[in-house]
């Protein structure tokens, strides 16, 4: 009797009397003292896998029981398959019986892809039957091709190393394990490696030793893989040694001092030092050697001597033409005549501001315009020079005056970046015209702006002090040309934006403006402000969230943007370390393709871009130059501190018209390309190829989404041949505005009005309608505290709402403001001409 075959009660009243007639049946009988208990197993089938071609063994035990029959995926096995044997239990009498059979792979493959193998086993007693629990029996295997290998790479000594592995496809899954030069690495006995869940593999921090060739293995019970090699090198960027001593004074009156590139030196493809290695300096007076002998001795006197009876005739051939002159001039045009140099006022009438019904104080600008010669310094203060290379102040401008007034600035921008890269510490600086801005500004203050990129330098009034003139830059630098250290999760949130010269002295704050590329929750981010120093070095000035009062700097955190209270100009920029992985950087997904097709192959490429405007107008800028157009309207991506890629492919095209060239179902960037946020352009480019060149119609879906998180995709809909969608669409917002504005006409609020609203709301008033109720009144009580520590701080609030609305400012807005905290004083607002 077969347990596959269906049994008939009619005949046999049950299975169990069935079974028991048969004599080839599996069956036992049990002693009466053990009629009523139902079978337990002692052993049931566990999960097999089939390796090549050998079969695997079930094997089920149980007690007590009357026999046993195995079913393979819901059909019974034949009797004849069983292999039986019966015992005692010593402990209990009880009999026990045990039944194996074994699979085959033809038995597997014969229902493999459609649903699993499976077996259990089912024991009958004389009181009724138990069912084991299943196997699941699986054909081992693992594919040659690894689905991602390791990659090689150049690193900085002490920057993380993230090495990635997708194991190739197998069953069971492949285990990993990583080599450095055929040496298994131990995380237990090395703690400065660590394997991740999806089998990474991360350093730390990468040492000199670490250099070398990284093979990701996976293995299981079939087979053993190895990747290709990937090369680690790491390198060492040269340090300064601290300055010798000064020399003692020479004989040409100086004395010197050096400095070596050896803490560390440079090594395995590292960068040599910047900056000066070697400095001079004058000695003073009574340091200089005051002997010399024999020879020289002779030679200097006579030399001194020489130039004595030379200045003494030339003075007196200038005593007798002075005289002669004399006698023919009034004595107080002569005079007055020495008067023509330097400084010299001019009046100008300023325009009136786009809000002269609601603002009609104009201030007294006589003296906002000053003409200059010479080098920049203080009207009053001869002494106050600086000269390039000892102090901040840039070198005069060549040959002519300049006149500093109240509007736009349109100086030659090329001249002046030329000439303020031949500067030692400025040469450094890119000679990126478009992406520099400059003016020359005095006490009123005024604005600089990078156009198309957010990035603004705002310089309040009095933040200049009285009687100085500054010519000052600011500009955008490309990160390739500054390798900015960043370390574990860091990765670079902003521009970075130089603003100078450095060490000019400043009486109050000035606000830089530029935007980030975070979710601007600081649950999720330890954000710092990075600023470099003069030799080139890159600290900490700055931990967001907790800024305190008495540092030079301070930051207003924005929805995309940061404004930057400092004291002092330089080059900064934000650096974020994630805290978890719920930390995310927005990405600007943005598409461009081929303006012109002539061939069947057709090309559309993905930008994945931090979500700044100075990166987006770059990439606008550099498909400008290849002739591209913009395909699709920008979107938005978070991308999320996971270690997942970027994953990016294309759908739904007509296959009777188009088809894709990629050979794999998707292109990837891998994660730490884009969180370090200093690869610039990042795209991919999928090559499609049409049927025929008469097909110009071009449909399609094309997804962009991170392994494990969100994603964006595109729908597009447009004809290859007619579109003419310039680079410079609609989704570039240009921005028209003068990079430079000097005195007034660089702000919203005039000059006399801010006074005002400043000496009316800086007085502390016991109910609170004062600078606090303005701060309350603008969403800026966070920095309550950073606002009274200032002499005036109801003057820092206005600077920040200058900041923030001088493209959109509404003045209006601001001046209910005022009526609402409830001070007459805000009907300064409407006073006419004359009563200023």
């Amino acid at each position: 009797l077969s347990p596959s075959r269906p049994v008939r009660p009619s005949v046999c009243g049950s299975v169990f009397s069935c079974l028991v007639r048969s004599e080839h049946a599996a069956t036992a009988t049990l002693p009466a003292a053990f009629s009523d208990l139902l079978p337990h197993f002692l052993v049931e089938p566990e999960d097999e896998f089939i390796v090549k071609n050998k079969p695997v063994t079930l094997t089920c035990r149980s007690t007590p029981a009357t026999q046993i029959y195995f079913k393979c995926n819901g059909e019974w096995v034949h009797q004849d398959d069983h292999l039986i044997e019966r015992t005692v239990d010593p402990a209990t009498a009880l009999p026990v019986m045990q039944v194996t059979i074994d699979i085959t792979r033809q038995q597997v493959e014969k229902i493999f892809g459609l649903d699993e193998y499976w077996c259990q086993c089912v024991a009958w007693s004389t009181t009724g039957t138990q069912k084991s629990q299943k196997a699941y029996i699986r054909i081992a295997y693992l594919r040659k091709n690894f689905e991602e290998e390791p990659q090689g790479k150049e690193v900085a000594l002490d920057q993380e190393v993230l090495l990635h592995c997708h194991p190739p496809e197998g069953v069971p899954q492949a285990e990993v394990e990583w080599q450095r030069n055929e040496d298994v690495i131990d995380p237990a006995s090395d703690p400065n490696f660590f394997i991740t869940a999806d089998h990474n593999l991360v350093i730390k921090k990468a040492r000199l030793a670490d250099t070398g060739n990284y093979t990701c293995v996976a293995k299981n019970i079939v087979a053993r893989r190895k990747s290709t090699s990937a090369t680690v090198l790491v390198y060492v960027d040269g340090g300064w040694s601290e300055w010798s001593k000064w020399s003692a004074c020479g004989a040409d009156c100086s004395m010197w001092r050096s400095r070596d590139c050896t803490q560390p030196s440079p090594g395995t493809g590292g960068k040599e030092c910047q900056g000066l290695d070697f400095q001079s300096l004058n000695c003073t007076s009574e340091q200089c050697p005051q002997t010399v002998s024999g020879a020289e001795d002779v030679a200097l006197y006579v030399g001194m001597v020489a130039v004595a009876l030379c200045l003494t005739l030339l003075l007196i051939v200038v005593v007798l033409v002075y005289r002669r002159k004399k006698e023919g001039l009034d004595a107080d045009v002569a005079d007055s005549s020495i008067l023509t140099t330097g400084f010299q006022p001019m009046g100008i009438k300023p325009s009136k501001p786009e809000n002269s019904h609601l603002l009609t104080i104009q201030p007294d600008l006589t003296t906002t315009t000053t003409s200059y010669q010479g080098s920049l310094r203080s009207r009053h203060d001869a002494a106050g020079k600086f000269s390039m290379t000892n102090g901040p102040l840039l070198d005069p401008l060549p040959n002519g005056s300049h006149t500093l007034h109240n509007g736009k600035l349109n100086p030659d921008p090329a001249e002046f970046v030329t000439r303020l890269s031949t500067q030692s510490y400025f040469k450094t600086l890119p000679r990126d015209v478009a992406n520099t801005s400059y003016g020359t500004f005095n006490f009123l203050g005024g604005r600089l702006t990078i156009p198309n990129t957010g990035i603004s330098l705002l310089i309040p009034p009095e933040a200049i002090p009285r009687g100085k003139i500054y010519e000052i830059y600011l500009t955008v630098q490309r990160k390739e040309d500054l390798r900015l250290p960043l370390a574990g999760c860091q990765t670079l949130l902003s521009p970075v934006v130089s603003c100078g010269p450095p060490g000019v002295v400043l009486s109050r704050p000035v606000i830089l403006s530029m935007d980030h590329c975070f979710d601007a929750c600081l649950d999720n981010w330890a954000v710092r402000l990075k600023k470099q120093s003069y030799e080139g070095a890159w600290e900490d000035v700055l931990l967001m969230g907790e800024e305190l009062v008495s540092e030079p700097y301070y930051c207003q955190l924005e929805t995309e943007t940061c404004r930057l209270f400092s004291e002092q100009l330089g080059t900064f920029a934000l650096v974020g370390e994630s805290l978890h992985m719920g930390a995310a950087k927005r990405l600007r997904l943005v598409l461009f393709s081929d303006t012109y097709c002539s061939t069947l192959e057709y090309n559309i490429r993905v930008y994945c871009m931090d979500d700044t405007q100075d990166v987006f107008k770059e990439v606008m800028q550099m498909e400008r130059q290849l002739g591209g157009r913009l395909i699709d309207e920008p979107h938005v991506l978070l991308f999320k501190d996971s270690y997942h890629n970027l994953r990016l492919s294309i759908h739904d095209m007509p296959q009777a018209h188009w088809r894709s060239k990629l050979l794999a179902g998707y292109q990837e960037i891998p994660f730490y390309h884009i969180w370090n946020g200093s690869q610039r352009y990042l795209h991919c480019t999928f090559t499609l190829e049409r049927l025929s060149l008469s097909t110009c119609e071009l449909t399609c879906q094309l997804c962009v989404w991170q392994v494990e998180g969100e994603g964006q995709s595109f729908s597009l809909d447009f004809n290859i041949a007619k579109d003419t969608r310039a680079v410079d669409s609609e989704f570039l917002l240009m921005d028209s505005n003068a990079t430079a504005l000097a005195g007034p006409s660089a702000f919203q609020i005039p000059y006399l009005i801010r006074q005002k609203i400043c000496s009316s709301l800086d007085a502390p008033c016991p109910n609170g309608a004062d600078w606090r109720m303005l701060a309350q009144r603008l969403k800026l009580e966070r920095h309550m505290s950073f606002f009274a520590s200032k002499a005036s701080p109801t003057s820092v609030i206005l600077d920040l709402w200058e900041a923030q609305h001088f493209h959109s400012g509404n003045i209006n807005q601001l001046a209910t403001v005022m009526a609402d905290i409830g001070k007459q004083e805000a009907m300064i607002f409407l006073v006419s001409d004359g009563e200023c």
